[in-house]
C-alpha cells in the first residue's frame, strides 16, 4: 500500500462509481486503506461486483434527484460513520449541436452532472465543517475549460462544477476543509468508445502525452487530493489530460 498518500483510517463516498473512471476511484481509495460506498444509479450489478472486490458498500441513488443525493450521503454516514472524503463522479453526456439540443438533454447533463455535485457537496459538508476536516474532490473535464462543439451542456455543467469548486473553497477553507477539482482528458471509457476514429486521432494530434488517458491515471490524482500529503490545496484544478488543454 505504501505510506504516500494514505488514506488508512478515513471514509469515502464516491459517485457514479459502477464504472469507469468512479470504479477506478472506488478502487484507489480503498487500495489507500479507505472504507468506501460506491453510488450508482442503475448498474447494481457492476457496483455490488466492485463492492464486494474492495470491501466496500453499495448505495443506490439518482444524485440528480435532491433528495436521493442528500439519502445517499445520510446511508455512506449511517454504514460507514461520517465522511472523511467525498468524489464527485456521477456524470452524463447528451451530445448535439445546441440549434437541435432539447429542452430535456439540456436539463438532464446539467441536473446530473452539477446539481447532482452541488446536492452531495450540501450533504456531506455540514458534518465535515463540525469536525473541521474533510477533502471532496469534484470532477470536472477539459471540456469544461476549453468548451466542445456539439457538447454545449456537458461543457456548461463541467464549468459550472469549476465555480462551484472554488466558491466552496473559499467558503470551507477557514473550517479546514479542502474542495478541489480534477479535470479528466480524453480517457478510454465506455463514453469515448462511441469516438471514431478520425475524432480519436484529432483528439491525439492535440495531446503532447500522444494516447488517451487510463481511468487509473485519474483515479491516482484524486487519491493525493484526497490525502494529508495535498493538505495545503484546495480550490484547484488539476488537468489530468496528458497535456491537452494546457
Amino acid at each position: 500500500m505504501g505510506d504516500f498518500a494514505s488514506l488508512e483510517g478515513r471514509t469515502a463516498l464516491v459517485t457514479g462509481a459502477s464504472r469507469g473512471i468512479g470504479a477506478a476511484v472506488a478502487r484507489e481509495l480503498a487500495e489507500a486503506g479507505a472504507r468506501v460506498a460506491l453510488n450508482y444509479r442503475s448498474s447494481a450489478e457492476e457496483a455490488e461486483a466492485i463492492a464486494s472486490e474492495i470491501g466496500g458498500v453499495p448505495i443506490a441513488g439518482d444524485v440528480a434527484d435532491l433528495e436521493q443525493a442528500a439519502a445517499v450521503v445520510q446511508q455512506a454516514e449511517s454504514e460507514l460513520g461520517e465522511l472523511d472524503v467525498l468524489v464527485n463522479n456521477a456524470g452524463v453526456t447528451r451530445d448535439g449541436l445546441i440549434a437541435r439540443m432539447s429542452d430535456e438533454d439540456w436539463q438532464s447533463v446539467v441536473d446530473t452532472n452539477l446539481r447532482g455535485t452541488f446536492a452531495t457537496c450540501r450533504a456531506a459538508s455540514r458534518k465535515m465543517l463540525r469536525r473541521r476536516s474533510g477533502a471532496i474532490v469534484n470532477m470536472t473535464s477539459v471540456v469544461g475549460l476549453m468548451g466542445n462543439p456539439g457538447q454545449a451542456n456537458y461543457a456548461a455543467s463541467k464549468a459550472g462544477i469549476v465555480g462551484l469548486t472554488k466558491a466552496l473553497a473559499r467558503e470551507f477553507g477557514s473550517r479546514g476543509v479542502r474542495v478541489n477539482a480534477v479535470a479528466p482528458g480524453y480517457v478510454d471509457t465506455a463514453l469515448t468508445d462511441v469516438l471514431s476514429d478520425e475524432v480519436r486521432g484529432a483528439i491525439l494530434a492535440n495531446t503532447p502525452l500522444g494516447r488517451l488517458g487510463e481511468p487509473q491515471d485519474v483515479a491516482r490524482a484524486v487519491r493525493f487530493l484526497c490525502s494529508d500529503e495535498a493538505s495545503f490545496v484546495t480550490g484547484e484544478v488539476l488537468l489530468v489530460g496528458g497535456g491537452l488543454g494546457m
